[in-house]
């Protein structure tokens, strides 16, 4: 559970830093108010794709100890950050490349559609590894004052 929630704040606190970057790079760039870049969205991706998704991941290992399935909830944990990680750089770098006037590329493109499977990957072993806990319940129940 602690790393859950130490993914939460940091999540957390990347999306507030990408929010921070868009508004201030866009500023300095004299980047027309209004017109789409993907940055104006990355702090959204963070938060909901990192904070409140890794919130909820926190909440149901709480009632379900999904961490039971081992492996399972390994890889989960791993290959989903690495995607919510992937997918929102390639968001920084092609949003960056749109204010700077330049032109996003294939490469960027295939590296987030990477990011976007290490997403479908990571949350496929969650919900797997949810069904199996809610299967099968824990051996010893948990104090409720713990």
């Amino acid at each position: 559970m602690k790393a859950l929630y130490q993914s939460a704040v940091v999540y957390l606190i990347l999306g507030l830093c990408a929010g921070l970057y868009y508004r201030e790079f866009t500023k300095i760039q004299d980047f027309p108010a209004g017109e789409y870049t993907q940055l104006g969205v990355t702090h959204t991706h963070l938060l909901m794709l990192g904070f409140f998704a890794f919130l909820i991941f926190l909440a149901l290992e709480k009632v379900f100890a999904v961490s039971r399935a081992g492996k399972l909830f390994t890889t989960f944990f791993w290959t989903y950050n690495l995607g919510v990680i992937v997918t929102t750089a390639m968001m920084v770098w092609h949003g960056s490349l749109t204010v700077l006037g330049q032109e996003g590329n294939a490469m960027i493109s295939g590296i987030a559609g990477l990011g976007h499977i290490f997403l479908t990957i990571g949350l496929a072993c969650f919900i797997i590894a949810l069904g199996r806990a809610i299967k099968q319940p824990a051996t010893e129940a948990t104090p409720v004052n713990a």
